[in-house]
């Protein structure tokens, strides 16, 4: 895995604290019957919620590295008043490690009292490089109740569990997208019972959520689970520098055969048997080097790079945006410490070979500033990320209604945090903070009125798939909402006239 992918899996860990609800309103809907068993959830005058809601049966014993499979019903009624737990994973950016295997489970938040008729549904997939992460990361009461729409956000495996994959083990390398389906499965299963609509559902989620958003797409499996799609910095074609190959991009698709070949020999195991008899500790020594969805699979039939390509992707209104600085917090994270300009060009042969290195400089010189950092981020987003984005708006958009958007605030506050850098600016994640609510972070009045904007837009979009702007891509910064000039700003001809 590359320096960036490793920074990938630290840095979309932003705002990684559990949401814990108030103590439980009598009545008002505190118990809701699903097709599993009654959960009892968490009433106040404006919201309602419900945690730790069972999608799947428990993927542990013969269950690990097996497609999701029924939850059991269950007697009485269950306590929904509490978070999903934690999935496996790593401790990163001061989040503990979690070794709970046993975690798929959602969470639902909906207005207070009764809808008019049934709710718009917007279910969400965190991000954290598919190797760390959770659904109760992400406190989706003013979403829901600014726009009175029913927010799911759920768990999915990962790393290791999620994304493992063996010679002749079905769904190598696509655990975790098995569980987003189920996930959604269970919505149009449930939705109604929590006042929501089965029939308009849009499914959302940032960087590696982003990237799930864009496999379902892709996924014939996924057919009639939703019927709306926000990408939030998480295209396709998303691109990242090869860790063996310098000089080349590579893409963060990795076919079964890869997959299945990097998992032979995985903790000196012959077969899949002495794997599943391993200890959650120990497969977490290898977590990282299985983050990546493979295609060739069952879920994904082809790359979806090539899917969004050539149409073969469910056609369906779709939101597609990233922030302006995507690659800041990345710079920060590879390089913690400052680095001379006079290394600047030796970077630049490094990500892009020495042929094209020149190239590069020349369209983004050195500032001045005897760092270095702030130069290759830009370049970093606008090859990596703001340009494959252009591309993903362009090709979604020759079947379906596609709009863009660009988070653009250049002093939104950090979410955890990071080492000095020369300026995080808009940076990746940033957003978020205007989606939901983080404990500890401040957003000033402007700021605000771009929350209040951003929540009503993406609301708009859940009800219409029309998020409510008529530019192509909307920036969305203190007082300058409006209508951008995005493959410019980012250079995008000149990184299709040499990438």
């Amino acid at each position: 895995m590359s320096r960036l992918l490793t920074a990938v899996v630290a840095a979309a860990m932003a705002g990684a604290v559990i949401v814990s609800p108030a103590a439980a309103a009598e009545g008002g809907g505190a118990v809701v019957r699903t097709d599993k068993g009654l959960v009892s959830g968490t009433v106040t005058s404006t919201y309602r919620t419900f945690g730790n809601i069972p999608f799947a049966a428990a993927p542990v014993g013969e269950n690990r590295w097996r497609d999701p499979q029924p939850a059991a019903a269950w007697q009485g009624v269950r306590d929904a008043t509490r978070p999903a737990p934690i999935c496996a994973q790593t401790s990163q950016l001061g989040m503990p490690a979690s070794e709970t295997e046993d975690c798929l489970y959602l969470n639902v938040t909906t207005p207070a009292g009764e809808a008019r008729k049934p709710r718009p549904v917007m279910v969400w997939i965190h991000g954290g490089a598919f190797t760390a992460g959770a659904a109760s990361q992400y406190d989706a009461r003013q979403l829901a109740t600014k726009n009175d729409v029913v927010v799911v956000t759920v768990n999915y495996r990962l790393g290791v569990f999620g994304f493992f994959g063996h010679p002749g083990l079905p769904g190598s390398g696509t655990f975790g997208l098995a569980d987003q389906q189920a996930a959604l499965k269970w919505v149009q299963r449930n939705a109604r019972a929590f006042g929501g609509n089965p029939g308009n559902v849009t499914v959302f989620g940032e960087s590696a959520g982003g990237l799930s958003v864009t496999a379902q797409l892709a996924s014939p499996r996924a057919g009639g689970l939703f019927a709306k799609a926000i990408i939030q910095s998480g295209p396709a074609g998303l691109t990242s520098p090869s860790p063996t190959e310098p000089g080349k991009l590579i893409h963060l698709w990795r076919s079964r055969t890869d997959t299945e070949n990097a998992g032979v020999g995985t903790l000196g195991c012959a077969d899949v048997a002495c794997l599943r008899a391993q200890p959650v500790a120990k497969l977490l020594s290898v977590h990282e080097q299985f983050g990546l969805p493979s295609f060739d699979t069952a879920i994904l039939p082809i790359d979806p790079v090539v899917a969004q390509r050539t149409g073969r992707v469910h056609h369906v209104p779709t939101l597609v945006g990233t922030t302006h600085d995507e690659a800041t917090l990345f710079a920060a994270l590879i390089y913690p410490q400052p680095l001379p300009e006079a290394t600047y060009r030796a970077q630049l042969a490094g990500l892009f070979g020495e042929a094209k290195a020149d190239r590069v400089l020349a369209k983004y010189p050195v500032n001045g500033n005897d760092d270095a950092r702030d130069e290759l981020a830009q370049v970093l987003t606008d090859a990596s990320w703001a340009c494959p984005t252009q591309v993903a708006r362009k090709e979604l958009g020759r079947y379906a209604r596609v709009s863009g958007y660009e988070f653009a605030d250049q002093d939104v506050p950090l979410i955890f945090p990071l080492p000095p850098f020369p300026d995080y600016k808009a940076y990746h994640g940033s957003e978020l903070l205007m989606l939901f609510e983080f404990p500890g972070v401040t957003l000033s009045p402007q700021q605000r009125e771009v929350s209040d904007y951003m929540l009503t837009a993406w609301g708009r979009f859940a009800r219409t798939g029309d998020p409510g702007w008529r530019s192509d891509v909307q920036s969305l910064a203190p007082g300058a909402i409006k209508g951008t000039d995005f493959a410019r700003d980012h250079r995008c001809g000149f990184w299709s006239s040499i990438l």
